[in-house]
């Protein structure tokens, strides 16, 4: 506890006035942790977690997710070396990602509307959550509009929430032929959302399903699908355990999120 000591003081009427050591309140030496110390937190975790499987922590990239945080925090991430950051709304995006350093990077997290393909191609090098056959052929049917060739990863909902969006691991196998054929995707990988859970290792079936499903669909249809998007501030350690190379982080370093407008 921090003491805090002072002479004696006078009053207005000239009488000596004691003023003993008092204790502080706790919230009076309360520090608040800086963004740059909880990267810093969140990058060892990322490399005790690798070096417990034998992987090299350059193995995993770190997706800061900055969705519903002003340009302002990002911007201190920015300066603790932070450059891949992560959102999840489009409007959100096109107002944010112009305010800060071209030299940055941006994944796109969340579930990508049909009406904002046009405008999300050109702010993210990466769609972690392309959800269906029909978003994919919409997405390559603009990106030749457009003249790009966006890369994306494949969304899969192996618990088979109603609430979630994605692929059922039978339904990309099927549609899988159909996903390749189209001229102007570029199919990195898998993600997932597991559900939610208070422990992290109730998400380790979830993350290893999904390995071996890419694992399968690499043999299957002889391809690589090098990258596999899961963990996030609740069990991203667990993720790395079982082969995530990107992990997406968000609370652990800006702290909770505001609730988003609808767009």
């Amino acid at each position: 506890m921090h003491i805090q000591c002072a002479v004696a003081t006078v009053d207005s009427f000239g009488f000596a006035q004691e003023n003993p050591c008092r204790s502080l309140p706790a919230m009076e030496t309360f520090r608040v942790e800086k963004i740059a110390e909880k990267l810093e937190h969140v990058r060892s975790q990322i490399a005790d977690a690798a070096k417990k499987k034998g992987r090299s922590p350059n193995e995993i990239e770190l997706v800061a997710i900055s969705k519903t945080h002003d340009a302002e925090k990002v911007h201190e991430a920015y300066e603790a070396d932070q450059i891949l950051f992560g959102e999840s709304r489009v409007q959100e995006a096109r107002a944010k990602i112009p305010l800060l350093p071209s030299s940055l990077r941006w994944h796109f997290v969340g579930h990508l509307q049909k009406n904002k393909i046009r405008h999300a191609l050109p702010l993210f090098e990466l769609f972690h959550s392309v959800d269906s056959l029909a978003l994919a052929q919409e997405m390559s049917r603009i990106a030749n509009e457009e003249g790009m060739y966006p890369h994306v990863l494949l969304e899969v909902n192996l618990a088979g929430e109603g609430s979630k969006f994605g692929f059922k691991p039978e339904t990309v196998r099927a549609e899988m032929e159909s996903l390749l054929a189209l001229p102007r995707l570029s199919i990195e990988g898998l993600m997932i959302i597991p559900p939610l859970a208070e422990e992290a290792e109730a998400s380790r079936t979830f993350f290893v399903r999904l390995r071996e499903l890419r694992d399968a669909l690499e043999k299957e249809f002889d391809l690589k699908l090098p990258l596999l998007s899961m963990g996030m501030t609740n069990d991203f350690t667990v993720a790395i355990e079982e082969g995530a190379t990107l992990v997406r982080v968000g609370t652990a370093i800006f702290g909770e999120r505001r609730r988003p407008k609808r767009e």
